[in-house]
């Protein structure tokens, strides 16, 4: 098969081409590098990787004409600065609508798109959230471009499946909890933690079923998430465990932002029932393979699209 991924340096689309890859497909990437490692991509005779961005729609349109992908892994997204509204509406809008359009005018056999939970909004009116909540990206221009992005995908006419993640984490993550608590730890400063709880998946897990859609598997938007959240202060103490720290700070615990959601636990079962059941990777494990490769390479990012979490990171750095 033949399968453009964009974002490919990114940690789901490096981690699907990988399995990609590994099952003799052939891959064009595409990255722009803002947030995707480098290193995160061996070289390989199936693929080819072209730094560039998504938002010119000419380079788009004549990688679609030159490679004829049969299926497109769309995982390229501006998420890193949460007051850069222009870029996540070029990125996650327009660049989406490019890759739609194109979709649409080569005629490729699949579009796979990712959506962020944050869709709902940050106080969802169910718990867990089933597919038919009201969309309600109103209170972050990632949520809201991203969105913009799936409806771009919808409007194509493409067969599509769509994927509403829960909190994707692992050794090539660079936003989140995750990295930053990691690399505070390392320097022994001090971390803070909210009494907000999430749905912390691996990225392995999510590349496992996003090959399946690949495949033909399923059509239209689905969750993909466990169906079970954790408090951020179990991701903190795993990562105190994975780096065998026998004394570190306590973390500061700190009411929940404006721009933050106590919990989005969402509901996988069409997931499960279309993409067969998924065997989700404990939390221990996905924090032991984080801190062994940043242990080892170093940890880079550390990005979130909250704005007070951002500030604290940035004051304290």
């Amino acid at each position: 098969m033949r399968v453009f991924v964009t974002g490919g340096s990114g940690q789901i689309g490096s981690t699907v081409i990988d399995m990609l890859l590994a099952r003799g497909d052939t891959v064009l990437a595409i990255d722009n590098f803002a947030t995707g490692r480098r290193d995160n991509l061996k070289p390989h005779p199936s693929l080819t990787l072209v730094e560039d961005t998504i938002v010119d729609a000419k380079l788009i349109d004549r990688l679609f004409g030159e490679f004829k992908p049969e299926a497109v892994v769309h995982t390229a997204a501006s998420y890193k600065d949460p007051e850069d509204w222009e870029g996540d509406a070029l990125v996650n809008a327009v660049g989406t609508a490019n890759i739609a359009k194109a979709c649409k005018v080569h005629k490729v056999g699949r579009l796979i798109y990712f959506q962020t939970a944050l869709c709902y909004g940050t106080r969802p009116i169910q718990q867990p959230i089933r597919l038919d909540h009201p969309i309600n990206p109103v209170n972050s221009s990632y949520a809201i471009s991203k969105t913009a992005g799936e409806h771009y995908v919808q409007l194509s006419g493409v067969d599509w499946v769509s994927f509403r993640l829960a909190n994707v984490i692992g050794p090539r993550n660079v936003s989140g909890p995750l990295p930053i608590f990691f690399a505070r730890l390392s320097k022994g400063q001090k971390c803070f933690v909210t009494p907000a709880r999430r749905d912390f998946c691996y990225a392995g897990d999510l590349a496992r079923v996003v090959v399946r859609a690949a495949e033909g598997r399923g059509h239209g938007a689905y969750h993909f998430s466990s169906g079970q959240d954790v408090a951020i202060k179990e991701l903190y103490d795993a990562v105190v465990r994975a780096m065998k720290l026998n004394h570190y700070p306590e973390p500061e615990v700190k009411p929940l932002g404006p721009d933050d959601a106590p919990s989005i636990l969402l509901d996988p079962a069409r997931t499960f029932a279309d993409f067969g059941q998924v065997e989700f990777t404990p939390l221990e494990e996905i924090a032991r393979l984080s801190v062994e490769r940043w242990s080892a390479e170093g940890v880079v990012g550390g990005y979130t699209h909250l704005k007070e979490a951002r500030g604290e990171i940035k004051g304290s750095s």
